[in-house]
């Protein structure tokens, strides 16, 4: 099936970003996966060939160019060669974290962060999830309590991405622990903030060489000027910016299946068995016709939604259908093409077992799918009660 969704601009943008991956990025990925950690030099070499900040207004050292098309194509070529990793960094750095600032941080703010974001010196995280509280952010229990014109913040955040190499962190916490949701802010947390420290770097299933860290605010002292957005509307300065992390998160999935897809059926007319490409059996043929439609269909949901989302219509309910259905989507063909490989798929020598171990958290992170599935019928049942 031809695809529409990009222009000349955006395949000249590929060529660029294969060659930044081909010096930068397929050399090193053994390596990261053994220690655990992207090389902070990859991150300023992705800023210098401008591939961190492409929506960041030019003032302050980006693209100017909010068009999400661009950050698909990245991803695709993450996916390519299995650099789920460096994806999952910087999907954070450019889908979460810089959105929050560029539109909610004062000129201060953006005039700090935004341009070391843009160049790669430095890296960024969004600190939401607590032990006790993932996918129900009310849960929360960091606080920030006023002292005088100052803030104090106490507590604790897990598995928060980039959380090793981040420069600046974005938290949540309760700023008026009574009032609920209400009750929330935002704050711009600088890592070398006294009181702030870093736990231990997690041992993840997947994304082996993306940091994934616990992180402690011990009576960490915060000026007035590091609040993000208002007072008392961070979870709602949250929920607005969910839709643009669940379509990462969706754009992911459909770029590894995609390379999943490639990967297998290369393998399958390369591999022979019983004196044929195992692609020449009847049951393997079946199978690649129904992973090939089924990704077709999660292409076209894709393109959909991001066309949505350039033009600034998709719903918050848009968005959850597509993180759902798309990362169960690619979950499920990445299982199928496992299973074409045979044995090899279970070796991680071949880039189909790591990338069955990255799938898995797709489901998970950005709100359960279980909580996409709420949120979508919350919506029905309203519908169905207003008619």
């Amino acid at each position: 099936m031809k695809r529409e969704l990009f222009e000349q601009d955006h395949e000249d943008f590929r060529a660029s970003v294969r060659a930044f991956i081909t010096k930068h990025i397929t050399p090193n990925l053994e390596r990261w996966d053994a220690d655990g950690l992207i090389d902070r030099d990859a991150w300023k070499a992705a800023g210098e060939a401008g591939l961190l900040g492409i929506a960041v207004p030019g003032e302050f050292g980006g693209g100017d160019n909010p068009d999400f098309r661009f950050r698909i194509v990245q991803m695709e070529e993450f996916a390519r060669v299995g650099a789920n990793s460096f994806n999952a960094g910087t999907s954070v750095q450019d889908d979460l974290v810089i959105p929050y600032l560029v539109d909610l941080g004062t000129q201060a703010q953006k005039q700090r962060w935004l341009p070391a974001l843009c160049e790669g010196t430095a890296v960024g995280a969004l600190a939401l999830t607590e032990p006790g509280a993932g996918s129900d952010l009310q849960g929360i229990r960091t606080t920030a309590i006023r002292d005088g014109d100052d803030w104090v913040l106490q507590g604790s955040k897990i598995f928060i991405t980039n959380g090793i190499a981040a420069d600046v962190v974005i938290v949540l916490a309760k700023t008026e622990p009574a009032a609920g949701a209400r009750g929330m802010s935002l704050f711009v947390v600088p890592s070398d903030s006294p009181g702030f420290r870093r736990g231990r770097k997690l041992e993840k299933l997947g994304l082996r060489s993306n940091d994934t860290a616990e992180l402690f605010f011990d009576d960490l002292r915060l000026s007035s000027e590091s609040v993000l957005g208002e007072v008392g509307r961070g979870f709602v300065h949250v929920m607005e910016r969910l839709p643009r992390e669940r379509m990462s998160i969706a754009a992911t999935a459909v770029a590894a299946a995609m390379a999943a897809f490639d990967w297998t059926r290369g393998f399958c007319f390369d591999r022979h068995a019983f004196g044929q490409a195992i692609g020449d059996f009847q049951a393997t043929r079946f199978t690649l016709a129904e992973i090939a439609t089924d990704l077709d269909a999660g292409i076209s949901f894709l393109d959909r939604a991001t066309l949505l989302l350039n033009q600034g219509e998709l719903s918050a309910v848009d968005a959850a259908k597509a993180k759902y259905w798309l990362s169960d989507l690619h979950n499920k063909i990445v299982d199928r093409c496992l299973q074409l490989h045979g044995g090899y798929g279970y070796m991680l020598e071949y880039p189909i077992a790591r990338a069955y171990a990255d799938a898995r958290i797709l489901p998970i992170f950005g709100g359960t799918n279980e909580i996409m599935k709420e949120i979508i019928g919350r919506d029905i049942a309203a519908r169905a009660t207003s008619s």
